[in-house]
């Protein structure tokens, strides 16, 4: 690729998460995803061997099933079978979480449960499948097979397809494609449902951590109204900006907090005004107010800390996650705004090598084997990568992130200063803590296009980790909400 400032730019709500861009200048098909839930099929691909269901329960104590759920968010299910078998909520494990508004197989563990107590649950077909010695974990999952449709695509989707396509495969560089398909690369970044895609707001969140101003990371989670929410809960929000001294939300990733002069630290008005179905946020102003908070107290308090870490422990890890995420893809737009190649490395590049053990569906990369890339080594590095062997990556950067040499290095730099981090600044307390790893910049898989009543119908098959709709964004050329 060269150097381009004729990128086809991507949706505002997009760009604050760091994705600036369409790889694909076609036009795109429009349309909906996830009509019905029918419409947005997803079925893991495991890496997880239960042993026989006779197996002895003393040694294999968990029950592996395997669960189809309609319109069913993966842990509303989880509490659900959880009460059904009247055991703790801790005793229900799974790989991967799954969204809400589609038809989703994936596995669960259930600990100490027999296959004979399985409860009936609406929207849910449970089997069991086996038992095992240790619970489900993330990296049990190898990565997810999709089947989806897109309705009230215009009536030229199908040559706007062709066109994506095209311009996908040469991205990708068309490495190991599959016959019957076509092998396509985009940009491997994290989706808008990493951030949010109506309010997107925990990556400013986890800045805002890893820079220790606990106070504004209170503040953007519980305050900070947004234009595109319900009446009520803008006004909660703006409620809550009111007792921290804040004028204006939804202000973006850029723009500090303006100071009105009120700042009443009225947090018992805050509650009052805060609606019930906002409980993280009314977790938080709280603890504020049990402990009697000032609004001027320092940034770094260990007040603000104790109301951010009322919400639970995975969301905390979330906020830093994302955090991460966004400077990810800010280094993926920054690449491509360069004109530097995903499908190969240039001097500078850190890569990793391919996951031997992956399903076979999967381009799947090993981020555990990292090899960087001298300018002697590029054209060696390059054939690996021609031949699906190897993948650039960028840093998710944490406290033991090795950054890049080179213009790779220079463009992970870049983000960081302009986000106003170093990675000796993910040392941080709890669950904010994180050592940081690297992950692909591009993804690839075998896209099989077909069109049913009109509608595209697109199947492929992705690591973990990668999201459905950073491929689709590109057919569809829509806005978050859309997808």
């Amino acid at each position: 690729m060269a150097p381009s400032d004729t990128l086809r730019e991507a949706h505002p709500t997009e760009r604050a998460a760091g994705i600036d861009y369409y790889v694909s200048d076609a036009d795109g098909i429009g349309g909906r995803l996830r009509e019905t839930p029918e419409d947005f099929r997803v079925r893991e691909l495991e890496a997880f061997d239960p042993e026989p269901l006779g197996a002895d329960t003393g040694s294999y104590p968990e029950l592996v099933v395997r669960v189809t759920l309609r319109d069913w968010d993966t842990n509303d299910f989880a509490r659900r079978i959880s009460d059904a078998l009247g055991i703790s909520r801790e005793r229900v494990s799974w790989a991967g979480t799954k969204d809400k508004r589609a038809v989703t197989t994936q596995l669960f563990t259930l600990r100490e449960v027999d296959p004979g107590d399985l409860p009936a649950i609406r929207g849910a077909d449970i089997e069991p499948l086996g038992r095992a010695g240790r619970r489900l974990s993330f990296g049990d999952l190898a990565g997810n097979a999709f089947d989806i449709r897109v309705t009230d695509a215009v009536d030229e989707a199908p040559e706007r397809v062709a066109d994506v396509v095209s311009d996908l495969r040469a991205f990708g560089g068309d490495a190991g494609g599959a016959e019957d398909g076509a092998a396509v690369g985009v940009p491997n970044y994290f989706g808008q449902q990493r951030f949010g895609s109506r309010r997107p707001v925990t990556h400013r969140v986890g800045l805002a951590v890893v820079r220790e101003d606990f106070r504004e990371a209170v503040r953007l989670y519980a305050g900070n109204p947004s234009e595109t929410e319900p009446d009520d809960t803008r006004a909660a929000r703006a409620r809550v900006d009111d007792a921290f001294g804040v004028a204006g939300g939804d202000a973006g990733d850029d723009a500090g907090p303006a100071a009105d002069g009120t700042g009443d630290g009225d947090w018992a008005a805050c509650l009052d005004a805060i609606p019930g179905k906002l409980r993280f946020e009314r977790s938080m102003v709280h603890r504020l107010a049990d402990r009697g908070v000032s609004p001027d107290a320092p940034p770094d308090h260990d007040d603000w800390r104790h109301a951010l870490e009322a919400v639970p422990s995975n969301l905390q890890r979330l906020f830093v996650n994302a955090a991460q995420s966004s400077l990810f893809n800010r280094m993926l737009s920054e690449r491509l705004r360069r004109g530097l190649p995903f499908d190969r490395p240039v001097a500078g590049d850190v890569v990793c090598f391919a996951d031997g053990d992956a399903p076979e569906e999967l381009y799947a990369p090993d981020t555990d084997r990292l090899q960087r890339v001298d300018a002697d080594r590029v054209s060696v590095v390059t054939r690996h990568c021609e031949r699906g062997r190897a993948f650039v990556t960028a840093p998710l950067v944490g406290t033991e992130t090795d950054l890049g040499d080179g213009e790779p290095g220079a463009i992970e730099r870049e983000a960081l200063d302009e986000a106003g981090v170093e990675p000796g600044d993910f040392a941080l307390p709890g669950e904010f803590d994180s050592t940081g790893t690297r992950r692909a910049i591009l993804l690839r898989t075998d896209l099989d296009v077909t069109v049913d009543g009109g509608d595209p119908r697109f199947a492929f098959a992705l690591p973990s980790g990668s999201y459905a709709t950073v491929l689709l964004r590109e057919f569809t050329k829509c806005g978050p909400l859309d997808l």
